[in-house]
């Protein structure tokens, strides 16, 4: 392996490193220590993110009995002056996991949020590998390539353009 080789890897180690951090300061930013004061839920803000589990579409469109039904679960719920987290959790024990339409950040379900951007990631590192590669190797077959041959006979140039002109006419 030559130097430039161990350095190119070298590099290409020292960005995935990178990339890890940030991703990582990034996760700890979006799930702070501290908790801040919960703003009061409203059916609005919670119909968005929630899916009637009959019909399979946003709450806030749905209309059919059973979303009905849950908008008068909800709004009993706010009723009470509970979160929306704590609503949310009161919806999935009523209605399964398949009553959030988005999934949440916690699990399995946490690739959904991490596998996408670190997938363009790898994809922008590979490239920024592999292009400088694939530049350097037609550079290097564009030096190597044969030259033209020699220049025609004008013999076989007169003949060649009575044959050209036989087809053209």
């Amino acid at each position: 392996m030559s130097f430039s080789t161990r350095a190119r890897w070298a590099s290409a180690r020292r960005a995935a490193a990178i990339v890890l951090a940030l991703m990582m300061a990034t996760l700890t930013i979006a799930t702070p220590a501290t908790a801040a004061p919960k703003p009061r839920a409203s059916l609005t803000n919670i119909d968005q993110d929630v899916m009637c589990v009959t019909c399979h579409e946003p709450l806030e469109v749905a209309q059919s009995p059973q979303a009905v039904a849950e908008r008068s679960y909800i709004s009993s719920l706010i009723a009470k002056g509970e979160t929306k987290t704590q609503i949310e959790n009161a919806l999935v024990g009523q209605y399964g996991p398949a009553v959030l339409g988005v999934p949440k950040a916690r699990g399995f379900n946490l690739t959904v949020y991490i596998l996408p951007p670190a997938l363009l990631l790898v994809g922008i590192a590979s490239l920024a590998v592999i292009l400088p590669r694939w530049r350097r190797r037609a550079r290097a077959a564009a030096a190597q390539a044969a030259p033209p041959g020699p220049p025609l006979d004008p013999t076989d140039a007169r003949r060649l353009d009575e044959e050209l002109a036989r087809y053209d006419g």
